[in-house]
């Protein structure tokens, strides 16, 4: 009997869950695509490119920022074998080119052991590094360096 009942009472469940599904919440009037409006499924166009400011480095905003890149990469080849960034920033190419040399923290394993060569971690450059450009702003930047006075 108790078996019964039980299987009764799952079933009278079951049935009901199905008629409290909440439906479902639309956020659309709130959300804008970067895409403009195209649809999800319609290919998009190709990004414009934009100039690059070559006129030299520009100031970092916070002690930490990655700094920028002040020259074209756009033809430069950075794959799991080859990273042509290396050519003139990593040591001793860097004072033959006068380019800066990467950071100590780049020549650092994940577990903090000091490296001959640039870690496995740091060798995509471009996922911290940009180019300096032109570029509008996609979305407002309300960030505020602090200033400090010495």
């Amino acid at each position: 009997m108790s078996k019964i009942l039980a299987a009764m009472t799952i079933t009278v469940l079951i049935a009901l869950a199905g008629t409290f599904v909440p439906a479902p919440v639309t956020f659309a009037a709130e959300l804008q695509s970067l895409r403009g409006d195209k649809a999800i499924d319609e290919p998009n166009t190709t990004p414009e490119l934009f100039n690059v400011d070559e006129s030299g480095p520009k100031e970092r905003a916070y002690r930490q920022q990655p700094p920028l890149i002040p020259h074209r990469i756009d033809k430069y080849e950075i794959d799991l074998k080859v990273n042509q960034c290396l050519r003139c920033h990593d040591w001793p190419y860097n004072v033959k080119e006068n380019a800066p040399k990467i950071s100590e923290t780049h020549y650092e394993s994940r577990e903090g052991k000091r490296l001959d060569i640039v870690a496995g971690t740091r060798w995509f450059c471009n996922q911290c590094h940009v180019p300096q450009a032109d570029a509008p702003t996609l979305v407002e930047n309300v960030f505020k360096p602090v200033i400090l006075d010495r």
